[in-house]
């Protein structure tokens, strides 16, 4: 069994590209799980007898606790090493899908969702973290790179599509199923595939325990916090208290990681422009994405009345498209630049955000969906490569399972606080629309004024990324960190 000591001179591992396989389907199925229930969140309602501000949890859950944990989970892998801490979260991540599937009540999915999520945040940094190690620094980690970002940003589309055929063929457990034999493969493969990677000599086992709980509960209270102003109004007391709890337990996390002799996040790692730039740009994409699919199911199920099986399919072409433009990344990244090649891809993302505005209550799909959602996968699949590289340029090779982590958690966080901010935008609309509607045209145009503010939403998330990638990411035509 081949064994390497983390923090070593790179050699150059013999089955790395293999590994880079297992690595990239297990985060394909972690973005998958953000994105597969969306489709399935009605089925789940009826069966469970969820009301839909409880069907919100189903996603916050997840989203929560992987984003908070990541953290926790990069460093975890830089510490403890990095194919133990991959292996556990796989195991962990099966175990939660497979009770996911046989929950009893909406309570225990949401329960389950949030330890899956939790799962996930130990598992996907430690694999980025693998692949960064495996991979020298160069053409041959640019070009490993490119597979995990076509990875990360097609299992979003695949999610909506996969959950729409698994819900209609087999009802809303598949979606959750389909996890537990890859899971099986995967920790089968992973000994065979993944060198034993040891922490570097002298390393000090201490994990930020406080740092995690601290960051976590303030993510979950803030958005919390969001859901219920749209619910039971901004001036509540519950809506109000959770904002403030929010606010003091982040603030309390900054506190405790600057006084910490072991912080979870060394706050030293945003001291790099390219990581503080591309975590910022990752919050605001993240937003965009996870607002972009959870609006979209609801349009085309809601509004146009298309079955769990159709809507579904109808983002395959968004999915293709999306893998090919990630193909393409690399070579745009080496003719104008990292920086360029990532503004241009969130601004086709806006572009094609911004035409889901438009969408009408009598739509179509070629008229309606099919445009914007080539524009959407082109631009996704061309920024999420150059935004991930970036991510973890210049940073030492004992933090790349943190920096891993930082960029992941601000993709997860950006998806909970940026639905919990347009489904407040969109509510308020359909709120204020719904009284007003006679007909069942009528109540169809209230709730498609209130995705179409979803969609302007995400949109406005899309730009803002692309603006700070043009004001305040770091240049290099080469890729290299400035």
């Amino acid at each position: 069994m081949t064994t390497l000591t983390t923090g070593e001179p790179q050699r150059t591992y013999p089955r790395r590209w293999q590994a880079l396989s297992l690595l990239a389907l297990a985060q394909f199925v972690v973005i998958l799980d953000a994105t597969i229930v969306n489709i399935a969140l009605p089925a789940i309602g009826r069966g469970l007898h969820m009301q839909a501000s409880e069907l919100s949890w189903v996603i916050d859950a997840y989203l929560l606790t992987f984003g908070g944990l990541l953290l926790l989970g990069g460093r975890a892998a830089d510490l403890l090493g990095r194919r133990r801490v991959f292996l556990g979260g796989l195991l962990a991540f099966s175990a939660a899908s497979l009770a996911d599937a046989l929950a009893p009540t909406g309570g225990a999915l949401i329960a389950f969702r949030a330890i899956q999520g939790a799962a996930a945040a130990f598992m996907s940094p430690a694999a980025l973290s693998i692949l960064t190690t495996l991979f020298p620094q160069g053409p041959e980690r640019a070009r490993a790179l490119g597979v995990w970002g076509a990875v990360a940003g097609s299992g979003s589309a695949a999610g909506v599509l996969l959950g729409g055929v698994l819900t209609q063929a087999f009802g809303w457990p598949a979606i959750f199923y389909i996890n537990v034999p890859v899971g099986i493969v995967a920790v089968v493969l992973t000994p065979r595939l993944i060198p034993a990677l040891r922490p570097a000599e002298g390393t000090r086992v201490r994990i930020d325990v406080p740092g995690a709980v601290l960051v976590t509960g303030g993510l979950a209270a803030v958005v919390y916090g969001l859901i219920q102003g749209s619910e039971a109004g901004w001036s509540s007391a519950r809506t109000l208290v959770s904002l403030l709890a929010g606010a003091v337990l982040l603030a309390l996390f900054v506190v405790v990681e600057r006084r910490s002799k072991n912080p979870l996040v060394p706050l030293r790692i945003f001291a790099l422009r390219a990581v503080s730039s591309a975590n910022t740009v990752m919050l605001l994409t993240g937003a965009a994405i996870v607002s972009l699919f959870f609006f979209l199911s609801l349009y085309m199920q809601q509004v146009l009345g298309y079955t769990p099986l159709k809507a579904g399919l109808t983002q395959l072409p968004l999915a293709v498209v999306l893998i090919a433009a990630a193909g393409a990344a690399p070579a745009l990244i080496g003719a104008i630049g990292r920086k360029i090649t990532l503004a241009a891809g969130l601004a086709v993302l806006a572009g094609g955000l911004a035409w889901f505005t438009q969408v009408p209550v009598a739509g179509t799909y070629t008229g309606s969906i099919l445009g914007p959602s080539l524009l959407v996968g082109i631009g996704l699949g061309v920024a999420f490569v150059p935004i991930n590289a970036i991510a973890v340029s210049g940073v030492a090779d004992r933090d790349t399972g943190l920096a891993s982590g930082v960029i992941n958690t601000s993709q997860q966080a950006g998806g909970a606080l940026g639905l919990a901010i347009a489904s407040a935008l969109a509510t308020a609309q359909i709120t204020h629309l719904i009284p007003q509607a006679v007909t069942a045209t009528d109540r169809l145009a209230a709730l498609t004024s209130g995705y179409q503010m979803g969609f302007l939403a995400s949109a406005a998330f899309a730009v803002a990324a692309a603006l700070v990638t043009l004001i305040a990411v770091p240049g290099g035509k080469d890729g290299e960190h400035a």
